[in-house]
């Protein structure tokens, strides 16, 4: 979105039919994301309060200002949510947000251009950087790990990696 705001989380549509929300929050305290209000989405819309009122698998049902009916809460399915970076916490070494890295271009240990970070998953069992070679419209997804990526240099918006053998089809 931009340099000043960072994804939190997204809406996943009614739940129930009194215009509470289901919500996807991609903090590290899921549930803080009720604190980094206003949340802001990518058309310019502004939610001043979040207030969570249960917890579902993947996420929470949460009243939201502004979303006062089922058919608005539906209208901002699949919408994601942004807070200002300064209302974020400091984060520590070797921690990212996902905003952060997408974008940076990943080269292996030789300086042999890999791609692009396309977006960063996290499935449950660790994070993917999902990679956009420069040759191919297939991304390859790389393990976020120490071992894989051993380097990342937000300065020179580059990032190290030591992939394993054959996840890049690179010419020697």
């Amino acid at each position: 979105m931009t340099d000043t705001r960072v994804i939190v989380g997204s809406l996943g549509g009614s739940f129930g039919v009194k215009g509470e929300v289901r919500l996807k929050s991609f903090c590290a305290d899921p549930a803080a994301i009720a604190d980094y209000t206003p949340l802001y989405t990518e058309d310019g819309r502004v939610f001043t309060q979040v207030v969570l009122t249960g917890q579902m698998k993947n996420g929470f049902s949460a009243k939201i200002s502004g979303i006062t009916t089922k058919e608005d809460a539906d209208a901002i399915r699949n919408t994601a949510l942004y807070a200002e970076r300064s209302a974020m916490p400091p984060i520590e070494d070797d921690e990212y947000y996902y905003a952060d890295l997408i974008g940076l271009t990943v080269i292996d240990t030789g300086g042999t251009t890999l791609g692009v970070v396309k977006n960063v998953i996290d499935h449950g069992a660790g994070d993917l950087l999902e990679i956009t070679p420069p040759t191919s419209p297939e991304t390859i997804f790389l393990p976020f790990t120490q071992a894989a990526v051993p380097t990342v240099d937000l300065k020179s918006r580059k990032i190290v990696a030591d992939p394993p053998d054959g996840l890049f089809n690179t010419t020697d």
